[in-house]
Order: C-alpha cells, then structure tokens, then sequence
C-alpha cells in the first residue's frame, strides 16, 4: 500500500530535525481507508484476517499511528472491520459489510468487483427501480419531469462514456426515485445513483460501451411524462436487465461463458 499523499506541511523541515510522521489530516487518514477499503474488498484481505498493528502500519507508511486509528474508524463504521483490545483489527464477515455505502462501492469498483456483488446490486436495482419508475409516473409532477427531461439531454449531450454525462446519470435515476414521493425509497438515492455510476464506468475500462443505453432511458422518461405506470415499470425492468448484460459482457471469463 503506497502512494499515500502527503498531509500538508508549513515550511522545510530544519537540518538535522527529527523527521515527524506525515500528520492526521482529513485527506490523509482518507487515504489509509480508501487503499485499506479497496484491499478488503480485492480479497487481499479475507474476512478473519487481522490487519498490521498501529506501529506496523505507521511505521512502514510513514504515517501517524492517529491517521492509521481514524482510518480504522471509518472502516468499522462501514461494517468492514472490528478493533478490539489485543486481538487487534479484524476484518469482518462479508454480511457485515455496509454493501450499499457508496464510499465501500467505490472501493469494490477501484478494483475487480466479484460477480455476487455486480448480481446483489441488480437484483437490488430490479426490485427498487420499476417499482419507482410506476410510483414516478403517478405522483410526479412538473419539476420532476423537468429534472429527467434536462438529466436525459445531459446524456445525450455529454454521453456516458464521459463524468458528465454519467453524473446526468446518476441524476436521471435520482430524479425518478425522488418522484415517488416516497421517503423509504428515496433514502436508496445515493446507493442506487452510485451502483449506476460504478457499473457504467466499469463497463468501459477495457473498451466502448457494448451499446447505447440512453435510448432506453428516454423509454422510461416517455412512460413517467404519459403517466403510464405499467409501461415506466416495464421499460426500467427492461434497463436494468439489459444493464447487467452489458455488464456480464465485460467481466473476465465472459467469453469462456458464453461458449
């Protein structure tokens, strides 16, 4: 684990000063937990293995053993790992981990995400979006659809192979969970819209996309502004299917399975 950006300093260090570890700041304790976070869901970490100790880790960055603690913490508080009085810092079983927290999926995406954690997503994305697609299309109302209207000409424009045009994405789908008018749903916004981004940006890093999926969100956003909760429900259930095809296409092995 290296790379870890320097936390900032005020002025050179005098000659012959005792060279001090590299500070607690935000950006560098975030830093420890991103390559810790990605490392445990890699599987370079299993579950019931026990990472370095405070002045093992520190000692080797060359980081303070708070920014190591702090990092700790926000490991634990996403259900990764578990610290205890001389058993150490554990990492936890899968079912423990907060799947849905959208900093634990960036780091399974920052590596190889397995294929159980792209099928728990779109199983999730299966259940909760044409539900949400049928709720948007009775109870939306102008300023919703002028939200999906202008996401939706943001991906036309932009397309998804860029940040912008996913980040229309993203705000595409939280229009229509917004839309339900339904607080329970709404609270999945920021998992869903980061499940979308990660999958859309994974499909990419070896290649283009497989297709063009903004015509099937312009399918969605015709049944909403018709009001037609059958057809918004069927034409996300469509999306999302044909989203994780795309996805299984790019995954090591695909072409080994389709054989």
């Amino acid at each position: 684990m290296k790379d870890l950006p320097d936390a900032h300093h005020d002025g050179a260090a005098e000659p012959g000063a005792q060279r001090q570890p590299r500070g607690t700041g935000r950006r560098l304790h975030g830093a420890i937990a991103y390559k810790l976070g990605v490392a445990i869901l890699s599987g370079e970490y299993a579950p019931g293995d026990v990472l370095s100790s405070e002045v093992e880790f520190s000692e080797a960055l060359d980081v303070s053993r708070g920014a190591y603690r702090e990092a700790v913490q926000v490991l634990a508080a996403k259900g990764l790992v578990e610290s205890r009085p001389k058993a150490g810092t554990k990492v936890l079983p899968r079912e423990r981990w907060r799947l849905l927290d959208p900093d634990v999926l960036a780091w399974a995406f920052a590596g190889e995400p397995d294929m159980q954690l792209i099928r728990d997503l779109f199983e999730l994305r299966a259940v909760v979006e044409p539900a949400a697609a049928r709720f948007a299309a009775e109870r939306r109302d102008r300023e919703d659809l002028r939200k999906m209207k202008e996401a939706l000409a943001g991906m036309r424009r932009h397309t998804l192979a860029t940040d912008a045009g996913r980040a229309a994405d993203r705000d595409f789908h939280d229009a229509i969970l917004q839309a339900t008018r339904n607080d329970a749903i709404k609270m999945l916004s920021a998992s869903i819209g980061a499940a979308v981004h990660w999958t859309t940006q994974y499909k990419q890093r070896a290649r283009a996309l497989p297709r063009n999926p903004i015509p099937d969100h312009a399918k969605v956003y015709d049944a909403i502004l018709a009001g037609d909760g059958d057809a918004a429900s069927a034409a996300m259930r469509v999306l999302v299917d044909l989203a994780l095809e795309d996805t299984r296409s790019v995954m090591p092995g695909a072409e080994s399975r389709e054989e």
